[in-house]
């Protein structure tokens, strides 16, 4: 073994996971706020262990003064989709990127592995600002759906178990298993716009809840004690009620109120 300082080795790699797992979020959440469908549900991310680095650059052949470039995953990302089609949608985002460099891709999804992995690689270089200066890191961003990666974890958890040498029988079984989440994805992808829709329906009354209640919260913040208090039972009865097309033109009707108010000084 090389007698460098893994700790500083490992630094850029750590701050590459840590700056592309706050990118990748940030990107959901702007597509929320601007109600655009996120194909992103939720994003992972970590630094390779040492000894998983030493394991992979021996089973490679990969000298020790040479891991930084020949092996690519010591920055791990990994997306989850709800749908196939969001793998794609996600991958070329990514292609169209200007904070990093796409170096290539593997696409086991369309062509998956043996075992029945399913999943779509891209490894990137993002170039990560350190205290002497820009250092360009590879990292691998794993994309999957929910099903394909709950089918993932128990492979390689086996797969530790095992030492890589699974015995025939738990083969075949995970083959079947990846088959079973293959199938749940195609069903899944068939409904998927009733599932949308659906989603969207129940982001749009948890918004509209949202909206009426910091309204009055600000009317009592201008001590309009009593209106606010009518505003709250007429919110109670329409939740009572489920009625959103009611709590939606009550926020209508309270902004309006707050507006009055702001151009009338408040007080």
């Amino acid at each position: 073994m090389d007698g460098r300082d893994w700790g500083k080795f490992l630094l850029p790699y750590q701050q590459a996971v840590e700056e592309l797992k706050i990118k990748f979020k940030s990107l959901r959440k702007e597509l929320k706020a601007r109600d655009e469908y996120a194909p992103i549900e939720f994003v992972t991310g970590r630094v390779k262990r040492i000894s998983s680095i030493l394991e992979k650059a021996r089973r490679l052949n990969v000298p020790l003064d040479r891991i930084e470039t020949g092996i690519e995953d010591i920055a791990g990302i990994r997306i989850m989709c709800q749908f196939v089609d969001d793998i794609r949608k996600v991958a070329e985002m990514i292609r169209q990127r200007k904070d990093m460099m796409l170096v290539y891709e593997k696409d086991y999804v369309t062509n998956y592995k043996d075992s029945g992995y399913r999943s779509h690689h891209l490894i990137v270089e993002y170039p990560v600002q350190t205290s002497l200066g820009s250092m360009p890191v590879l990292a691998e961003i794993q994309i999957r759906t929910l099903a394909m990666n709950f089918w993932a974890t128990i492979e390689h958890s086996l797969n530790y178990k095992y030492k890589e040498q699974l015995p025939p029988h738990v083969r075949e079984r995970l083959r079947a298993a990846a088959e079973a989440a293959s199938l749940l994805d195609t069903e899944m992808s068939s409904i998927r716009q009733e599932i949308v829709d659906a989603q969207q329906e129940f982001e749009e009354s948890a918004g509209t809840v949202r909206n009426v209640l910091n309204a009055i919260q600000e009317l009592y913040f201008f001590r309009k004690i009593r209106e606010a208090a009518q505003f709250q039972l007429r919110f109670n009865e329409l939740w009572e009620q489920e009625d959103i097309r009611g709590l939606k033109d009550l926020s209508a009707e309270i902004q309006d109120a707050l507006s009055r108010l702001n151009k009338g000084g408040g007080h």
